[in-house]
């Protein structure tokens, strides 16, 4: 007698359908079609999530190299700032602040550049 162990494989395509739920025409109700479009589905969604990352980052530096030259720096600068002031602020938090906060941004530039003039003096010193 051939065993289908059937319970388990309409589990399993039931789970299938259902997760290919809103999916338009064929790929919502057949099997084989909606395997298909639920794989592809997770393939762009794993994808993406990484993607998503990349492109808020993107955005953040965008925001802030318009705040920071506005006062009149570069982005890179004022990053290299930041670090030699020793700030943890994160371009996320940097972002939000320059679109919704500008003075509390405004005394984040400045702290930048009091850092970058501090480099240069221990520069000039060491040399």
């Amino acid at each position: 007698m051939r065993v289908t162990n059937a319970p388990a494989s309409r589990k399993r395509r039931k789970r299938m359908i259902r997760a290919a739920k809103g999916y338009r025409l064929r790929r919502s109700k057949l099997y084989r079609y909606a395997s298909d479009a639920v794989d592809h589905g997770r393939q762009y969604a794993y994808r993406d999530r990484r993607t998503r990352k990349r492109e808020f980052r993107r955005l953040w530096q965008i925001r802030i190299n318009a705040a920071v030259r506005a006062a009149g720096l570069t982005y890179n600068r004022f990053i290299e700032g930041l670090k030699a002031a020793q700030c943890a602020l994160d371009r996320k938090i940097l972002a939000d602040l320059a679109a919704q906060d500008a003075p509390a941004f405004a005394q984040i530039i400045e702290l930048a550049k009091k850092g970058l003039q501090e480099k240069q003096a221990k520069l000039a010193a060491a040399a």
